[in-house]
């Protein structure tokens, strides 16, 4: 059917949703804004965690290890997600998407080997890559 004239039957629902969901959202905030509290103290504007004032700075060190894991959750997230959309076209790509398929693994597994051997998954010590640079100072 050709639908000139109105919305397409399928757009149509996505529409609805979209203003019923504007609708919550300014109806949240005005009912807030209206039954909120309106008192403004000195402290108002000082940051506070919980209940507690602050004291120093937010500025802290934070290990390379943290960002290691990070990027290698990532690295492994994404793989997962690239590795799932194959798996429900599994029948479709055939043989050809398989061979693709463990090429991407294989390449991710010499990844993860070169990772392990250089250090970066060890938690304790220090990467051997760092080792080696100090001692050939």
């Amino acid at each position: 059917m050709n639908y000139p004239e109105q919305l397409n039957p399928i757009v149509w629902p996505l529409v609805v949703y979209c203003l019923a969901v504007l609708a919550l959202i300014v109806l949240m905030l005005s009912l807030s804004y209206f039954l909120g509290q309106k008192r403004r103290d000195p402290a108002t504007d000082e940051p506070f965690e919980s209940g507690i004032i602050s004291q120093g700075s937010a500025r802290l060190r934070i290990s390379v290890a943290y960002y290691l894991v990070a990027i290698l959750f990532i690295v492994f997230d994404l793989e997962a997600v690239y590795l799932f959309s194959w798996s429900i076209a599994f029948f479709e790509t055939g043989l050809l998407g398989f061979i693709e398929a463990s090429v991407f693994i294989i390449i991710l597994l010499v990844g993860l080997i070169y990772l392990w051997r250089l250090g970066a998954l060890e938690w304790g010590g220090k990467q051997k890559s760092l080792i080696n640079r100090k001692n050939h100072q």
